[in-house]
């Protein structure tokens, strides 16, 4: 048995980070300090599109991008940076979220929704 499923974890990585909504993302796109991050696979990304200007960083390769310890480090990862999460409806991206705040990162969060929602509000 499993000690913590999907949900759990999940539950614990919305209580500690937040969820931005779709209606609220080009309101804070305009702070240049805020980074939007797409973290879903290259082949999801090329067949359905990304939001214009985000960063792609697949969840698989998150930590390597986000630690500046790393030799893969991405420096437009700034920990001081506010960083908005997102992949196809919201699951990935809040668990993304989490383990960049528990790798230190401080200000992060995640696209209600995901891309799905952000599609569908446009």
């Amino acid at each position: 048995m499993l000690k913590k499923g999907f949900k759990q974890l999940l539950a614990e990585a919305n209580a500690v980070i937040e969820t931005v909504s779709v209606q609220d993302l080009a309101y804070l796109l305009e702070n240049p300090e805020v980074v939007l991050v797409d973290v879903r696979e290259t082949v999801e990304r090329e067949a359905e599109g990304a939001i214009p200007g985000s960063l792609h960083v697949t969840r698989g390769l998150l930590e390597f991008k986000a630690d500046p310890d790393s030799p893969a480090y991405d420096d437009e990862l700034n920990p001081d940076d506010r960083l908005i999460l997102y992949c196809g409806t919201g699951g990935r991206s809040a668990l993304a979220a989490k383990t960049l705040f528990d790798m230190g990162y401080r200000d992060v969060s995640s696209l209600a929704g995901g891309y799905a929602a952000w599609r569908a509000a446009q």
